[in-house]
């Protein structure tokens, strides 16, 4: 709303695919960029989807080249271009809005004879659908800008407006703006929550209390008791875990353990992160804290995290003079996401090959003189690299490079998993507090499951040597 430019929630998983579409000649047509906003409940669905006919009006079959036209006034953003091109977005909104509403984007269906209508963006419109009575009227607001002329012609025809939205009361505002005697019902008066994801239920009751009949009704779903609990946890033989129990090990409870956005960040069931941000936080965090804190500062980042956004900190870190150590995690592939290539995998999007780059290298660039590598499966190694670094004042990088298990399981890398001997083992369970999700604990011995991936750490763990790779 702000920027002035195109903002698009998709109600469902087709129109997430439809919208996309729609972006590109969006944008074009206005030259100005379009917001893609899908909700967590619409990234997380799974959908059939129409797709258009390969090849029909050009679509998939078109191969476009650029060529960029000169023209300092648009693209050279000095103060005397800026204010010409604010004037310029101020009287596109306008134009865009009644553009979007052409397109469908934002529509109403009109009840002739209805008092009362239900207003609804993004995943909320689909909600509404479930209990809206049929002789409602009902608009969906699937885009921003939205046409002010629109939008007091619905809701003029109407005594009574809930509007449903998730999180903030945006397209409400704008409804108050034209309301006139309209009664408005949504966040600012209690019917819909302003915090949390809306939910069938919650978006029922909003219904009831705006005195709205729905369709159907939706009563709140008792919470099940005594259910154990389940965390996200890391994979059974993910290297991050090995990292994260030296480091404690290491640096003990009372270290700060700031981290970042990954696979890592599930360290926090292990105890190994205290802070997460945004990317490449967990070196600046670190940074700062290191500067008022005699603490041991411990900050973990992903190898795709560090090329993202993780070099700058580091080289302010150095620049600044900061104690901590930075730890890469470096399993060569972007894992959180889906397994996408990164600049340090070596392959593009495409598939195709391409340089690696060395963390190592990068790292010396930025300054910083203590640069380790090392297998978080050797476990020795890794204790007496991070004691090292302990010791030792200044800026220390760490790189810990082990693939992600669900990659290397994939190419086809095959280990023997590990066995628990009963008559060694003493139940001390040394291996249960490591997390992993193969290690099973019952009647007093602990056992290994078909989870396992053979990364052996476990092993090494073991007090009593009760642990070893099954015998083929």
């Amino acid at each position: 709303k702000f920027a002035g430019i195109f903002c698009l929630d998709p109600a469902n998983v087709q129109e997430a695919h439809d919208m996309i579409l729609t972006a590109y000649p969006l944008s074009e047509e206005f030259e100005i960029p379009v917001l893609f906003r899908p909700t967590t409940r619409i990234c997380h669905s799974k959908s059939n989807v129409v797709l258009n006919e390969i090849g029909k009006d050009g679509v998939g079959t078109e191969h476009r080249t650029g060529d960029f036209g000169k023209d300092p006034r648009q693209y050279v953003v000095v103060p005397a271009h800026t204010r010409i091109l604010h004037k310029k977005l101020i009287e596109k909104q306008d134009a865009m809005a009644e553009h979007l509403v052409k397109l469908g984007l934002n529509r109403a269906e009109i009840r002739e004879g209805s008092k009362t209508a239900v207003i609804a963006g993004g995943i909320a419109a689909e909600y509404v659908r479930e209990i809206l009575p049929d002789d409602m009227s009902f608009a969906v607001i699937g885009a921003y800008p939205i046409d002010t002329e629109w939008l007091a012609s619905f809701v003029g025809r109407h005594e009574k407006v809930l509007v449903v939205e998730e999180l903030a009361p945006v397209i409400e505002e704008e409804v108050w703006q034209v309301a006139g005697k309209t009664g408005v019902f949504g966040k600012k008066n209690g019917c819909v929550p302003y915090d949390g994801e809306l939910t069938l239920e919650k978006v029922s009751a909003a219904f009831e209390k705006a005195g709205i009949k729905s369709r159907r009704s939706f009563a709140p779903v008792a919470p099940v008791a005594d259910l154990p609990p389940r965390p996200p946890i890391l994979c059974a033989g993910c290297g991050h875990r090995a990292v994260f129990y030296a480091m404690k090990k290491v640096f003990g409870k009372d270290a700060v353990f700031p981290s970042d956005i990954g696979c890592y960040t599930l360290g926090i069931q292990l105890g190994t992160v205290d802070t997460t941000i945004c990317m490449g936080a967990s070196i600046t965090i670190g940074s700062g804290i290191s500067h008022v804190d005699n603490k041991q500062i411990v900050s973990t980042i992903g190898d795709s995290t560090f090329l993202h956004t993780g070099i700058p900190g580091l080289i302010n870190a150095v620049y600044n003079g900061a104690n901590q150590t930075v730890v890469i995690l470096d399993n060569r592939i972007t894992a959180m996401t889906g397994h996408q290539p990164n600049p340090n995998t070596g392959i593009t999007a495409k598939g195709e090959i391409s340089p690696t780059i060395s963390l190592e290298a990068i790292c010396r660039a930025c300054g910083a003189t203590f640069v380790e590598t090392v297998d978080p499966y050797d476990l020795l190694l890794l204790l007496q690299t991070f004691t090292k670094a302990k010791d030792t004042k200044g800026v220390k990088v760490i790189i810990a490079r082990q693939p992600c298990v669900i990659a290397a399981k994939k190419s086809g890398l095959k280990r023997r998993r590990l066995t628990v001997n009963p008559d060694v083992c003493i139940g001390c369970k040394a291996c249960v507090r490591f997390g992993c999700p193969a290690i099973e604990f019952f009647d007093k011995t602990a056992s290994i499951t078909e989870l396992c991936s053979g990364c052996g750490i476990c092993a090494e763990i073991c007090p009593k040597s009760a642990i070893s790779q099954e015998v083929i």
